[in-house]
């Protein structure tokens, strides 16, 4: 029986993918607070790609870096090696992160938080129809019932605008999430054709190119650099640098599901850190659709005794 690797333990798998899941809980309100510290509006959908573009561009440089200085080989296998990279990059961080950004600035942290759970559930049903190694069940579709009436909850009303879907702020969130679902299933495909954690690193640096030129296009600029926003940013660009290179590594070499399961866990601390840092209210549904995804997830990941 071959040896299991450090990220292939049960004990560091939890360890890592709390870690990665805690960590992108945090950028929620991360994202809006630098947006204002750099003084980007609404409108300004060029400084967000700008703002988006320089984070993970850094992020992906850092990672490769590091790689680097590790003595990490930098190959990239097969001829269509480079063409699955750069599709990869769009979908893990251009295009994820262009809706994203976008989506983030027209909705409440704790709601975009708790939608952007959507994800997880279409990763793990789409693992199941890729991987042997995922295998639908009973289980499974109650959990994405049960995971599905959390999203819905969301839009119970309450006499506010909270409970109102709207195509710029949750339209780009469900793209978001779907983008992330697809560059997770591609995840081992990367993981085949370079090291994974020097895939992470390009994928980051080209994505975040991707987002810098048309933000520069559309005449995107950082309004006003303080000592604030560059603090956030370095927040921000430590969150990807960690959380990109824990969870691609983990998906790379165990079951998409049992590294899904954490991801319960970044819209609760994204709705909670949202509340505490932004002073959003904080309403009753988001800790139902929480609660809800939460046991969703649990149920499509738990394994028999």
């Amino acid at each position: 029986m071959a040896k299991r690797n450090l990220f292939q333990r049960p004990v560091w798998v939890v360890v890592f993918a709390l870690t990665a899941a805690m960590a992108w809980g945090w950028a929620y309100p991360l994202i809006k607070l630098g947006f204002g510290a750099f003084g980007i509006t609404q409108a300004m959908t060029g400084s967000k790609m700008l703002f988006a573009g320089v984070r993970f561009a850094l992020s992906g440089l850092i990672i490769l870096a590091l790689g680097g200085v590790s003595g990490k080989s930098f190959k990239v296998k097969s001829r269509w090696g480079w063409p699955y990279l750069i599709t990869f990059a769009l979908l893990n961080t251009t295009l994820h992160y262009a809706f994203f950004y976008i989506g983030l600035s027209h909705s409440a942290g704790a709601r975009a938080a708790i939608l952007n759970s959507l994800g997880t559930f279409v990763l793990v049903l789409l693992a199941c129809v890729f991987f042997k190694s995922d295998i639908l069940s009973s289980r499974k579709v109650l959990g994405c019932v049960i995971g599905f009436a959390g999203i819905l909850a969301l839009n119970i009303g309450e006499g506010d605008s909270s409970g109102r879907l709207s195509l710029m702020g949750d339209g780009m969130i469900i793209l978001n999430a779907l983008c992330s679902a697809v560059a997770g299933l591609m995840t081992r495909g990367v993981s085949r054709r370079v090291d994974i954690f020097v895939g992470t690193g390009y994928s980051l640096a080209i994505g975040g190119v991707l987002l810098i030129l048309p933000g520069l296009y559309l005449g995107g600029s950082l309004p006003h650099v303080t000592s604030q926003g560059l603090t956030i940013l370095a927040l921000l660009i430590a969150i990807s640098t960690l959380g990109f290179a824990l969870y691609n590594k983990l998906l790379s070499c165990n079951p998409v599901g049992k590294v899904a399961i954490f991801n319960s866990l970044i819209p609760i601390v994204g709705a909670l850190s949202s509340c505490l840092c932004l002073g959003e209210p904080f309403y009753w549904k988001y800790l139902l659709a929480a609660l809800l995804a939460t046991a969703g997830i649990y149920l499509i990941n738990r394994g028999k005794r």
